[in-house]
């Protein structure tokens, strides 16, 4: 990924915690067109492939304005719904103030938008991504506990250098998770619902591997960032994904894997359980 937007140490106007104002009025209307195309063209496309729980809680980006969510209107609305708010961030924020703004049910949000040339791929996560990807799914009330104990394991993890080791599980659920509800396969992923072209692979595509969620096993996987995975994981419910994220002693198994080689994307490991297309 191009370092376009990632700090070491908050530019001039952003706060200690990397907060800034979103100043919705700077947004030109060039870019509340591209953010009206980009919403109209996913919303449309990702009936049947996206979660019940995601296109719910997409009646929350539907607001008075057009364009572009102002978060002064859009916060009081998902405090109503879970507790939670966005807040404006300049870019990929370091991994501590990540983890406590998602203990504190604060969302990170990249205050800028991709270009109108860059409609179906953006080299780094921007304001279409962080909101219409993740904001949905941040109504439901379990998932929404689900992210804050991440964001509580990641502050422990920090503590004892395993971020990258729990970090995996966020990009094979958060980003990419897969679930199965009503006898099919549904994406969650914020990765996916903020691109078609990658949900109706995970979801379609006969040549991916799709592995019924193990903490162990997706803690140990690598991942892509320049092009579609290569296996998925499955969970059953996000009940369940909460239930393991909050309950886990996550250090015994960051010492495990500590000096254990990454499965590759892909890779065939004993023990998984494939879940198959219309299972």
């Amino acid at each position: 990924m191009a370092a376009l937007h990632v700090y070491e140490r908050p530019p001039e106007g952003v706060a200690a915690d990397w907060t800034m104002p979103q100043n919705w009025p700077q947004f030109t209307d060039a870019e509340h067109r591209t953010w009206d195309l980009l919403v109209e063209r996913q919303s449309r496309a990702l009936d049947g492939l996206a979660c019940d729980a995601f296109l719910t809680g997409l009646d929350i980006l539907r607001l008075s304005k057009p364009g572009i969510p102002d978060f002064a209107e859009l916060n009081p609305r998902l405090a109503r719904a879970t507790g939670w708010e966005v807040v404006a961030v300049p870019g990929v924020i370091p991994n501590d103030a990540f983890f406590t703004h998602l203990s504190e049910r604060r969302f990170p949000a990249a205050n800028f938008l991709r270009s109108a040339e860059s409609l179906d791929y953006s080299e780094e996560p921007d304001l279409f991504h962080d909101l219409f990807g993740h904001l949905p799914m941040l109504t439901d009330p379990v998932f929404a506990d689900f992210l804050v104990a991440y964001g509580k394991a990641g502050v422990k993890a920090e503590r004892c250098s395993s971020v990258d080791t729990l970090g995996r599980l966020y990009l094979h659920t958060v980003e990419f998770g897969l679930i199965q509800e009503h006898d099919a396969l549904r994406a969650f992923g914020a990765g996916l619902l903020s691109s078609i072209s990658e949900t109706v692979h995970a979801v379609t595509a006969p040549d991916v591997r799709r592995i019924a969620f193990d903490l162990e096993r997706v803690m140990q996987t690598d991942y892509l960032f320049d092009e579609f995975q290569r296996s998925y994981f499955v969970i059953e419910s996000f009940d369940h994904l909460l239930k393991v994220t909050a309950e886990t002693d996550f250090e015994p198994i960051y010492k495990r894997l500590r000096d254990a080689p990454l499965f590759a994307p892909g890779a065939a490991c004993l023990g998984d359980r494939l879940v198959l297309l219309g299972v």
